[in-house]
């Protein structure tokens, strides 16, 4: 038989993964990947680079890998001439170039007479599958949930298929030419020391959530300073581990410990459903990353502060919350949850600085960096997204920071030039005494920054700007 030919997308595993199991029935399996660097306004940031740099390398170690670069469709239809494949099969994209990009795709298998065939895999629901009772996308995360909930679990995971690798002789390009990590200088010398990409990764990720996370998840994720979340974001965005596995695969573990862990696997799979919200979103309203999904946004009246700007980017707006998450997610590519709000929040009513700055720097640093779910959350936080967050909530940095991280733990570790003022000061430096302050070592201005805004201020002044809006909750 001809041997099968597998495209691989954002699916860069064996198990559970529909378009190889199809593969694998037709034949042996040449498995494929192409970079395209110019089909998208959305192409991978240098921290995304650098995990795909990683997990294809540790796919590639498994497995014989053609790689390519170039638009799809041009590099497909030269593979299916050089093997002479004689089926294609491929992992669905839901970015809003994918559908013309596999509209391409399989206009040029037709014309080289070659069957081809596209799977689900990427999401737990496909984005046309979930809809209201008129028949229309939902745009309210919970009846979306409850909905996904009603429709009973998701499918078992498949087992990695018996397959054939195909041994042909074809050119393929060498990785390290493709430039994905850095080198002068390698700022991401220490991700190795925070996360280990590939489906091997995944799967021992996955196994220690389940382990040694997952109790008390519901409440523990919302403490930056504690061991409290998954870590599967940037797992599940390059497909290493599916949806479906992880579904699963919590419902295990709370059924092995007999519903003691209800609450917090509940929590973990509308988790999950949020990701799939996003891509929801993101299919029925293609400009989700670049205009607010409520119109009236797009006349808010934004100010022009580049240097509150690179003051947020580096960790030096004043508040020590704040600046821890940014300069964890310098140092590891990963920001907390309950941090990455707090942040978004200071961004865009502290600072007053378009929402779209911050989904850029996050696209650029972030190991997890999903276009939907990066979009879809930066307008939560911003007011102007679907079933968002009121602008009017506007987060106080130093409440919350003495809230979710009472005791100083995750500022301390990423702001270390504060690790010696005591709990009572450490989220609001600038008021300690002068006394404290110097036995800490800590001068306000010199050693870190008084804050960029105040606060009170800060709030007047956004809640002012939301005024302006006609149609807006003020």
């Amino acid at each position: 038989m001809p041997p099968a030919l597998l495209w691989l997308r954002h699916d860069l595993r064996l198990a559970d993964h529909p378009a190889l199991t199809a593969a694998a029935a037709q034949g042996s399996v040449i498995f494929l990947y192409i970079q395209d660097d110019a089909s998208s306004d959305w192409r991978p940031g240098n921290t995304s680079n650098w995990w795909l740099y990683q997990s294809l390398t540790a796919f590639a170690k498994r497995m014989q890998l053609v790689l390519r670069r170039g638009r799809p469709d041009t590099v497909i239809a030269d593979v299916l001439r050089q093997t002479g494949a004689g089926s294609l099969h491929f992992t669905r994209g839901y970015a809003p170039q994918s559908a013309a990009e596999e509209t391409r795709v399989k206009a040029i298998a037709d014309a080289a007479g070659v069957p081809c065939h596209r799977y689900g895999g990427y999401l737990l629901h496909e984005p046309e599958a979930i809809r209201n009772g008129q028949g229309e996308p939902y745009k309210v995360f919970t009846p979306f949930s409850r909905a996904c909930f009603s429709r009973g679990e998701p499918r078992a995971p498949k087992p990695v298929p018996t397959f054939t690798p195909w041994t042909g002789d074809i050119d393929s390009e060498s990785l390290s030419e493709w430039n994905l990590v850095p080198s002068d200088p390698d700022w991401a010398a220490g991700f190795p020391d925070y996360w280990h990409p590939g489906e091997t990764g995944a799967q021992q990720q996955l196994s220690r959530f389940a382990d040694e996370v997952l109790t008390g998840y519901s409440t523990s994720r919302d403490f930056p300073g504690v061991n409290g979340t998954s870590r599967l974001s940037p797992h599940l965005h390059f497909g290493e581990i599916s949806p479906v596995q992880c579904w699963h695969s919590i419902r295990a573990a709370a059924a092995r410990r007999h519903g003691a862990l209800d609450a917090d696997a509940e929590k973990f799979l509308t988790e999950l459903l949020w990701r799939d919200f996003s891509w929801h979103l993101l299919h029925h309203v293609p400009d989700l990353p670049e205009k607010p999904f409520r119109p009236e946004f797009a006349d808010f009246p934004w100010e022009a502060n580049p240097a509150g700007l690179k003051a947020w980017q580096k960790g030096l707006t004043g508040y020590p919350i704040v600046d821890a998450g940014m300069r964890e997610l310098w140092a590891t590519g990963f920001m907390h949850n309950r941090v990455r709000m707090i942040a978004a929040s200071f961004l865009i009513k502290h600072l007053l600085i378009p929402w779209q700055e911050g989904e850029h720097w996050f696209w650029d640093t972030l190991v997890d960096a999903d276009l939907a779910n990066n979009a879809a959350s930066w307008q939560w936080v911003a007011g102007s997204g679907a079933d968002a967050a009121p602008y009017f909530r506007i987060f106080n940095p130093v409440l919350q920071g003495e809230k979710f991280d009472a005791q100083g733990e995750y500022v301390r570790r990423w702001v270390p030039e504060l690790a010696k003022l005591p709990a009572q000061w450490i989220h609001k430096p600038w008021e300690a005494p002068a006394s404290t302050l110097s036995s800490a070592g800590v001068v306000i201005g010199k050693s870190y920054p008084a804050p960029v805004v105040a606060h009170g201020f800060a709030r007047n002044r956004a809640l002012a700007a939301l005024k302006s809006l006609k149609g807006a909750d003020a």
